[in-house]
């Protein structure tokens, strides 16, 4: 009777909520859900080739760390990388990851768990390139 119907409406919701997971922003979150496309966008177009058609090595992986750092961090204007390539050979990059000394506590996190976290995402995104991406936080 009672019980059954509340438990199909309570079914119902739990579908129409993992349904709907990551596809409408929260009230108020449109500017950072359009960033948040943009940035798909960009990655699936290939984000880090030039004009000429040469791409740029380490580009998705410095697009990736950028937007990383930046959502975490309270002054995203302070966020800079460099891209520093190892050598021609082995397509290995090195990017420094320079934020606000108020911000080093974030990016790092508990027991360096989110730096590891962002490091092991950048190494996802350079292999997507063809690169062995690292990343060093700078102070």
């Amino acid at each position: 009777g009672t019980n059954s119907l509340r438990q199909r409406r309570v079914e119902l919701t739990s579908t129409e909520v993992e349904g709907n997971l990551g596809n409408a922003p929260e009230p108020g979150n449109e500017a950072e859900a359009a960033a948040d496309e943009d940035f798909a966008n960009r990655l699936d177009s290939g984000a880090g080739a030039e004009a000429d058609g040469n791409a740029v090595v380490g580009g998705i992986p410095k697009g990736v760390l950028e937007h990383l750092a930046k959502s975490i961090v309270d002054t995203p204007e302070a966020v800079l990388v460099e891209v520093a390539q190892q050598s021609d050979a082995s397509k290995s990059v090195l990017l420094r990851l320079h934020v606000a000394p108020e911000d080093m506590g974030r990016v790092i996190g508990r027991h360096g768990r989110v730096a590891n976290s962002i490091r092991t995402l950048v190494r996802a995104a350079g292999a997507r390139e063809g690169v062995d991406a690292r990343v060093d936080i700078v102070d």
